[in-house]
């Protein structure tokens, strides 16, 4: 299996820096461009250029997530020793439950981002960063995963929700968008808040994923040292969560002043 192993890292590496690059090209260039274009620009512009993008934005996307299960599955679910700290029980009922949790939070998320609450994204914040928290603390002493299997779950639950945002909310609002400003109309305002509000949360995302991604070369932070305890390592994505945070909205800042010659 190792062998398969690597190919697939090499695939997921790939396809990661192509959806990532391209999620950073939209909200980080592309977004404060677009702003400086007047309607008959717009209309050559947008149908030649977004298309194409977008292209390769959701398939990167689709195959990320792909080939991260398809990881999930030789590295941790083949091997109890990677995934539990108690191995020898085996998988318990905690297990099951906190590993359908990673594949099934993203309805919820869906469910608050659509409601009032995602109207206000720092309301939406606080209360997806509550609930990633009592899903570590339950993976870590409840399912008992080991460090490594803890972060990438929590990686996997974010790679879900911004696959989900890519295929069913973003590209689907994309396309309308395309077809108006090709036809010279002027987009639905609501589906283009809805595209942008989710590109910005997957933007805001990506950056504790890819921590979460590199979780075998993060153990440093898994107890023994800084005064960390191995019982309270899972708090420590939660710092870099917020601190993931805090660089992409720097970054948003720089985008908006960044001008062109």
């Amino acid at each position: 299996m190792s062998g398969l192993d690597q190919f697939l890292r090499w695939l997921h590496v790939f396809t990661g820096i192509l959806w990532i690059g391209l999620l950073y090209f939209f909200n980080f260039v592309n977004g404060p461009f677009a702003a400086t274009l007047d309607g008959d620009s717009k209309k050559k512009v947008v149908p030649e250029l977004m298309p194409r993008a977008l292209f390769w934005f959701r398939w990167g996307a689709a195959y990320t997530w792909i080939t991260g299960v398809l990881l999930l599955g030789i590295v941790f679910y083949s091997n109890r020793a990677v995934l539990l700290d108690e191995p020898d029980k085996g998988w318990q009922v905690s297990t099951i439950v906190m590993v359908a949790v990673t594949f099934l939070a993203v309805f919820l998320y869906d469910i608050l981002a659509k409601s009032g609450l995602g109207k206000n994204p720092r309301v939406l914040a606080t209360v997806g960063f509550v609930l990633v928290a009592v899903a570590l603390y339950l993976m870590a002493d409840w399912a008992k995963f080991t460090y490594r299997a803890y972060l990438i779950h929590i990686g996997a639950m974010f790679g879900t929700i911004m696959a989900f945002n890519v295929w069913f909310r973003i590209w689907p609002g994309q396309k309308k968008i395309i077809t108006a400003v090709k036809n010279g109309e002027a987009p639905d305002a609501a589906i283009v808040a809805l595209a942008g509000s989710r590109s910005r949360h997957n933007t805001y995302l990506s950056l504790p994923l890819i921590w979460a991604m590199l979780n075998f070369h993060s153990t440093y932070v898994a107890g023994g040292n800084l005064g960390i305890a191995s019982s309270w390592a899972w708090a420590t994505m939660l710092a870099v969560i917020l601190l993931g945070w805090h660089i992409i909205w720097q970054c948003y800042k720089k985008a908006g002043k960044v001008k062109g010659f």
